[in-house]
């Protein structure tokens, strides 16, 4: 791309989020980009720990226009589902720039400027595409905690073998944390801190899956009262408990340890005066946006901005993908990313000088994977799609 030359769209993170958005861009005459700062499509997800599986079965675990090739029920590990970001992209011919990292974007000549190492690219339309997962949050107890206390984030755990001898005490009973508790357990006395969030018994997504689906993804929405009841409150809480339960926990012998206050004398201490002695904390409490690199962009409490499902009020041509619940539950999932995608991608169509031709608003359906003439498809990573600041995007 010559850097004097104007783009009509830059997509910024090459995880799903930006390439359903690629998906939808290719369908117009829109001249697009896609950045991602890592050196494959993928990277994101194959830096996360080992074992780790996709928290939706597979056929929600697909991208508009290419189901998941697994079989339904079940849960693609971390490697498959990068290799099969890698073959969408290569797929549908989409236009990724690998081993660029972004580093502001800012308005210049009626558009943007996306700053990178090699230059500006000028773009009428940016779409922030870099996920949820940018910054690892981490309490302020971890300041207080001893020395010789190994401490890790989620992100940065990758098997048993790397945690030394010594209790273990897992921060977070989401679905990350409990997996990784329940992982450590066989090996080490586990502890995990932290209110647990509701299971999702395995039935329900086995025999009723569909229905449940179509619960999340076209009835908790912004249109909907009860849709907005839970948007209101969705990120002070985590993600729902699949394929794992906190029986499952208790039957594997990790203890459950009240929510972690502070430190005494060196040592976690927890709700009600109690305190542990262990060698290693790892942190399953989930992660913070990373947006100070776009210029001007003023977040709400939450750290995300507010969008009018996606679009940024007050500065036009500024678009995110992949943000929770930027329209429904599931706008954060795989299996749901396909149809914000789609609708961001119209508005920028209608607002781009020329003929275009404009992808289709994706109406509420199965969420299987497949396109079916403009219908929709994703994954639920929980939180899983690692830190991705946007400059190399897991979005």
């Amino acid at each position: 791309m010559n850097q004097n030359s104007q783009l009509d769209v830059v997509v910024i993170g090459a995880g799903q989020a930006g390439l359903a958005s690629g998906y939808h861009l290719a369908r117009t005459n829109l001249r697009f980009e896609i950045l991602e700062g890592a050196p494959r499509v993928g990277d994101c997800w194959r830096g996360r720990w080992d074992s780790l599986q996709l928290f939706t079965p597979a056929q929600h675990d697909g991208l508009p226009g290419l189901p998941f090739p697994a079989a339904r029920n079940t849960f693609p590990g971390k490697e498959e589902f990068a290799a099969y970001l890698e073959r969408y992209a290569a797929r549908f011919r989409l236009p990724v720039r690998t081993g660029v990292r972004v580093e502001g974007v800012r308005p210049a000549g009626g558009g943007f400027a996306v700053d990178t190492p090699a230059g500006a690219v000028r773009t009428r339309n940016v779409i922030v595409a870099t996920g949820a997962n940018a910054l690892p949050r981490i309490p302020d107890a971890a300041a207080g905690l001893d020395a010789g206390i190994q401490q890790l984030h989620s992100s940065r755990y990758r098997s048993p073998a790397d945690i030394p001898d010594g209790d273990v005490l897992v921060v977070g009973a989401g679905t990350s944390g409990a997996e990784i508790a329940l992982e450590l357990s066989a090996g080490h006395r586990v502890l995990l801190s932290g209110r647990p969030t509701p299971h999702i018994p395995d039935p329900v997504l086995r025999y009723a899956g569909g229905a449940y689906w179509r619960f999340v993804h076209s009835v908790l929405t912004l249109r909907t009262p009860v849709g907005r009841k839970v948007a209101a409150g969705f990120h002070e809480r985590g993600a729902p408990l699949i394929r794992i339960s906190m029986q499952d926990l208790d039957r594997a012998g990790v203890a459950r340890v009240p929510r972690l206050t502070g430190t005494t004398d060196g040592q976690p201490a927890f709700d009600g005066g109690s305190s542990a002695t262990v060698g290693t904390v790892i942190w399953a409490t989930g992660y913070r946006p990373d947006l100070d690199w776009i210029d001007g962009l003023t977040p709400a409490p939450s750290g995300w901005p507010e969008t009018r499902r996606g679009a940024v009020p007050g500065t036009p041509g500024l678009y995110f993908v992949g943000m929770p619940f930027q329209y429904a539950l599931t706008s954060g999932l795989i299996g749901g990313v396909g149809r914000d995608a789609a609708y961001v991608v119209q508005q920028i169509a209608k607002r781009v000088p020329g003929p275009s031709v404009v992808a289709p608003v994706l109406q509420p359906g199965n969420g299987d994977g497949e396109d079916r003439g403009g219908r929709e498809a994703e994954h639920s990573g929980g939180g899983h799609p690692g830190p991705e600041r946007g400059r190399g995007g897991h979005g």
